[in-house]
Formats: C-alpha cells, sequence, structure tokens
C-alpha cells in the first residue's frame, strides 16, 4: 500500500483541527567487542550465523553473565541525558513471538531501569530550543536480523520469505523513551528530526556507539496519536518501527499526522498498531496489534542478579564523560567568531564535526568550511548521502588544503583530487600521482604557453599597456588550456606582467 491509496489531509488542515502528541523511542547499539549477555563477538559485518554462541542461540542450559563494560556504557549515556542512575536495577524477561530471537523472550528492563527521569535540550533550524523530557534509558539485548525477500527494499511488506541471522541476536542496546511531547503542533516532524540527529551526535561524542542508522545501530521508533484542538485526553496512539534515517523520521511523523487525522475526519476509528515506514514515498503501512506491557508478560529473569551502580562509581564515570557536542559547539562559536545564524547552518548541514575534524589535523577554520560545506556537500546531495558517509576523512581534506598552500594543486585540481579519494582510486597523495594532476613547474613550459597566448591575442595586449590591467584574464585562461589546468596562476601571472612591461 502506498502513500496514494491513503486519504490524507493537508498538513495545514491538520493542525487547524488536531493537536499531535508525540513519543520517540530510540535504540542504540553499543559498540562493545562481546555482546551483552555472552563472549561472542558483536563486530559488525560478519558472515550470517557466524557471531552466535550457545547463550544468543538459546541452547538449553545456557547461562547469561552481564557485561560489565555495556552496564558502564549505559550509566554513561544516561549521565549524559541527565538521568538519575539508579543504584540497584534488574533484568527481566519480555516474552513474546520473536521469530529472530531463538530463545522466544528478550532480556530487557521494565520496572526498574538503570537510568530515568532525564532530559535533553536541542535546537531548531530556527535557533529556538526545547526541551524533550526521557522517560527512561534501560538495557537489553538486541534480536536477530529478519532478511525479507521479495518485498521492496528488503522490508517485510510484500515479502514472501525471510531468511534469520543471529549474529545480532545479544548485542547490547539502549532503549531511550521520551516522555509524551506535547505542544509542538506543526514543528513535530522537525523536533523529532533534531532530538533524534542530537542523541545520534550525542552517543558518538561519548565513544559507545557508531550510531550508523543505514547499518541499523541506530534504530527509531516514532508514536504518534492526535486529539482535537482542546481536548486533554490522548488520542489513539500507532507506532512507526525501526526508521533508519534522520529524513525519514521527519517524513514518517509528517505521513502519520495527516494519515490519523483524515481517518478521524471520515468517523474511522485509529488502531492501536505497529506500522512499517516505506522508503520509497515516506508513508506507513500497516502491521500487527501493538501489545500493551502486560502482553509481554515481563518478570524478573531468574539467572541474571540485580545490577548495583554504587554512588562513587557513578560519580567516577561522570568524570569521564567528555566535552558533549552542545558544550562543543558554543565553545568553537566562539573561538571561530560565528554567528548563530552560521553555526545553525553548519549544524543543519552536518558539518561541524567534519569541519572540526579537519582543523584538529591541520587547516583553518575557513579552509575547512570552504570544503565541507560547499563543495563536498555539493558532492553528498547529488550522490544521496549524507556528508559523513562520503568516502573521504578530515585528514584527506587537510592534505588537499595543505597541497594548495603548497601551491602543488590549484583549487581546480584539488578538486579533481577530491573527486578521486571520493571514487575511490586511493588516498590524495595517490590519486594526484596516478591522475598527473601536481602543478607544472616547468617554467620553459609555461613561458612558451605564455607567449603563444600573447600572440593569439594582440588586441588584449594593445589594451594592456593603454593602461587597462584587468584584461589578462583570457591570457591566463589560454595558458591554464594549454597546461591543462597545471599551471600556477600565480605564477602565469607574473610572466605575463613580465612580458608586458
Amino acid at each position: 500500500m502506498t502513500a496514494a491509496t491513503y486519504d490524507l489531509m493537508d498538513f495545514d488542515e491538520v493542525l487547524e483541527k488536531f493537536d499531535p502528541v508525540m513519543g520517540l523511542e530510540v535504540h542504540v547499539e553499543l559498540g562493545t567487542e562481546t555482546k551483552m549477555f555472552s563472549a561472542s563477538s558483536a563486530h559488525f559485518g560478519a558472515e550470517p550465523n557466524t557471531n552466535v554462541d550457545p547463550v544468543s542461540l538459546g541452547l538449553p542450559g545456557a547461562l547469561p553473565v552481564v557485561n560489565a563494560k555495556g552496564v558502564e556504557w549505559a550509566i554513561k549515556i544516561g549521565l549524559a541525558l541527565n538521568c538519575e542512575i539508579a543504584e540497584s536495577s534488574r533484568f527481566a524477561r519480555k516474552n513474546y513471538f520473536y521469530p529472530d530471537q531463538p530463545k522466544n523472550y528478550q532480556i530487557s528492563q521494565y520496572d526498574e531501569p538503570i537510568a530515568y527521569n532525564g532530559y535533553l535540550d536541542i535546537i531548531l533550524e530556527d535557533g529556538t530550543e526545547w526541551r524533550v523530557e526521557i522517560e527512561r534509558a534501560h538495557m537489553e539485548e538486541d534480536t536477530g536480523k529478519l532478511t525479507h525477500l521479495g518485498g521492496e527494499s528488503g522490508r517485510i511488506h510484500g515479502a514472501t520469505a525471510s531468511l534469520v541471522d543471529c549474529n545480532r541476536a545479544g548485542i547490547p542496546l539502549i532503549e531511550i523513551v521520551t516522555k509524551p511531547i506535547e505542544g509542538a503542533g506543526e514543528r513535530a516532524p522537525e523536533i523529532a528530526r533534531a532530538y533524534v540527529s542530537a542523541l545520534r551526535d550525542l552517543v558518538k561524542a561519548l565513544g559507545v556507539s557508531d550510531a550508523r542508522m543505514d547499518q541499523g545501530s541506530m534504530r527509531v521508533d516514532s508514536n504518534l496519536s492526535l486529539r482535537p484542538i482542546g481536548q486533554y485526553e490522548f488520542g489513539t496512539r500507532t507506532e512507526t518501527k525501526n526508521i533508519n534515517s534522520l529524513k525519514s523520521v521527519e517524513q514518517a511523523v509528517r505521513f502519520e499526522m495527516m494519515r490519523q487525522a483524515a481517518a478521524l475526519e471520515n468517523g474511522e476509528e485509529i488502531v492501536q498498531e505497529t506500522r512499517h515506514y516505506q522508503e520509497g514515498d515516506g508513508s506507513t503501512s500497516k502491521g500487527r496489534p501493538k501489545e500493551t506491557a502486560e502482553d509481554y508478560r515481563y518478570f524478573n529473569d531468574p539467572d541474571l542478579p540485580p545490577v548495583i551502580a554504587p554512588k562513587d562509581w557513578v560519580e567516577e564515570i561522570r568524570s569521564t564523560l567528555p566535552e558533549l557536542p552542545w558544550v562543543r559547539r558554543a565553545r568553537i562559536q566562539k573561538e571561530w567568531q560565528l554567528s548563530d545564524a552560521e553555526m545553525r547552518d553548519l549544524v543543519n548541514a552536518g558539518a561541524l564535526d567534519r569541519i572540526i575534524e579537519t582543523v584538529e589535523v591541520g587547516a583553518t577554520p575557513n579552509e575547512a568550511r570552504s570544503w565541507w560545506v560547499s563543495y563536498l556537500s555539493q558532492k553528498a546531495n547529488e550522490t544521496g548521502v549524507e556528508l559523513e558517509d562520503l568516502s573521504i576523512t578530515p585528514t584527506e581534506v587537510a592534505r588537499v588544503v595543505t597541497l594548495v598552500n603548497e601551491g602543488k594543486l590549484t583549487t581546480k585540481l584539488a578538486r579533481q583530487a577530491v573527486d578521486g579519494v571520493l571514487a575511490d582510486e586511493g588516498t590524495v597523495d595517490e590519486v594526484v600521482a596516478a591522475r598527473g594532476l601536481e602543478v607544472v613547474r616547468d617554467d620553459g613550459a609555461i613561458e612558451a604557453a605564455v607567449d603563444e597566448a600573447l600572440a593569439a591575442n594582440p588586441d588584449i595586449v594593445e589594451k594592456y599597456r593603454a593602461g587597462n590591467k584587468k584584461v589578462t584574464g583570457a591570457i591566463v585562461g589560454a595558458v591554464m588550456k594549454a597546461t591543462k589546468g597545471k599551471a600556477d596562476p600565480a605564477q602565469v601571472n607574473k610572466l605575463i606582467a613580465e612580458k608586458l612591461q
């Protein structure tokens, strides 16, 4: 089913009649070496069903053992989210038919989470600050992965068969659950995107996850309900599952607002259910009826003792927190003397972290900004990827800057070198060597090209000698064309001036 088959209310009309209430559940895979309850490798990308063991396969008699690093990193996330940390928390069994979880239950936390009652302040595109209240951040294990065959984009909708890979089963997860987000109005989709973006930046800065949404190490479930303007009680919510990009989070919230509003306007009842996001058109499709907590029949896991987090250990972890993203941004803005609008543009473009890293390895802020915000952002847009997913590192960008500053590359040649790196042709130096991009320093060859260009343009020579010093651009262009863009423009201009004295 596509967006075209649903009745959708115009977004502005939705806002005239309904008030959206939103909740976001973000699952973050921790980057530990081993799984949450066993010693099996947690590395991404292994052959299917090779990172497994008796615990993650749910074999009889296999007993879980808690990953201490996973607990430490859960506390670190909780502290960064301004949460209270429980001195004692417990793991529970969440019972449900999991086709990708061999033991057929998930070890999670229910009524005794490790972190609770926090908040995250986010900045919207116009500079408005919005506080998202955090209900809890609890530890659990990931399920396996189903690969659906015959459906669109590997999703379950329309699939004819599914393959199970248990490599992901048991990977440490932190689920971060917001309190209901009310009063967002037209900004609900924007707030959803900004919150997930800020959360992604946070966990990456903490060093606890790569937060690769495209690889599933960060996934979002978006809960959305509508209530008529003036009504106090919440409406019936739907939960759009496993959204894996910032753009998709925003689109899913917007679509559900328009779909639910049209349904309510037509007298239809909103069903509490899970829904699947469709990448192709930004719509959602019907999943299964949504269970309540009672349906999962939670009970304390008898194989796992309580997790004890003494206050002195929590404070020790707090002392290891790095400079958080919003603190670093404030510092950078002051040091680089950026306006609020300039800083917002860098953040919204997803360029700030890359620029900072490029400066740290040798470029100036202006040089780094010039590359990431202009040329590389353009390349990202052309290829339809996030800026940070381009196959060029800040170190390589800084190397390009160095070669330009040393006069070994012109800006035009530098862009060709960057294009080569983006095309996986090697490092900057390897691309420069393979493509023969380095600026020509052969004075004889350049002088001959200048002489030829001057001879071919006597009218320009005459104007120059008559006092118009700005007409040499055509001469420079001819020389650059003759040298295939490899001549040093400064050297060319110097030779022209010398010959026309």
